[in-house]
């Protein structure tokens, strides 16, 4: 039996997809079942491309309810007490400047259910966040990107 993936995230990254489920079961589903209902009405459904896209809609609602309650089932919560306060772990915000005379740019690090790069959260699966584990400030490292490699100093973790 293979072993499910852990989806390790913090106490608000799981109340954020707790949330998304909720409105997805008791809003979006019922939505979908009603457009596939009025998509009917309109007769022949091997020509009704409203049925067609309710019907893709529902499959797409249906997968994503599926992907949550799996990634809320094998959540692994980060606890603010078990991070180590100077390096690099899950959960830290991290800011570095690109050397030589790069900007300044600032992360945290979540794990993969959680990643939102707009709103500055990577992936602990991301090249940066994976080069800058386990670092400490001061530090100079070797970020590989598929735009090619990048150096570092860590300026500040919190």
């Amino acid at each position: 039996m293979a072993t499910e993936k852990v989806f390790p995230m913090t106490e608000a990254g799981k109340a954020k997809l707790e949330q998304e489920l909720e409105h997805l079961k008791s809003v979006k589903r019922k939505e979908v079942v009603e457009r596939i209902k009025i998509a009917r009405s309109f007769g022949d459904l091997s020509e009704n491309s409203e049925y067609d896209s309710a019907k893709e809609e529902q499959a797409f609602v249906e997968g994503r309810i599926t992907t949550l309650e799996n990634m809320i089932r094998n959540a692994k919560i980060i606890k603010e007490d078990e991070l180590n306060s100077d390096t690099v772990t899950l959960g830290k915000t991290v800011t570095f400047i690109e050397l030589p005379d790069g900007d300044e740019e600032t992360y945290t690090i979540v794990g993969s259910a959680e990643a939102d790069p707009f709103e500055g959260k990577i992936s602990n699966d991301s090249p940066i966040a994976k080069s800058l584990l386990g670092h400490k400030v001061g530090q100079e490292v070797n970020v590989q990107t598929p735009g090619g490699e990048m150096r570092v100093r860590l300026l500040t973790i919190s």
